[in-house]
């Protein structure tokens, strides 16, 4: 499942630089994740990063994009090979 991050979002800049899959990047008024390349750290990190440093917790579970820990997986060596 991808994350989302909601309003509350204060612009602190500490999540961008956290994403191992650079999915996260400023929107016209708030942070936003891109769901294609959000694997909640699966395959980097046993947390998403982005989560474990957000001083207002505002990042959550996106509400449409369900994924199993094994899509997940997948969409990281996805994104792996997609680097090189």
């Amino acid at each position: 499942m991808a994350l989302t991050i909601s309003e509350e979002c204060i612009n602190c800049d500490v999540c961008e630089p956290q994403c191992p899959n650079d999915a996260i990047y400023m929107g016209p008024e708030i942070y936003i994740i891109e769901p294609e390349k959000c694997t909640e750290c699966v395959g980097h990190h046993d947390e998403p990063q982005c989560m474990a440093v957000c001083p207002v917790d505002c990042i959550s579970p996106h509400p449409e994009w369900n994924e199993t820990p094994e899509q997940l997986m997948e969409k990281f060596k996805l994104l792996q090979q997609q680097k090189k």
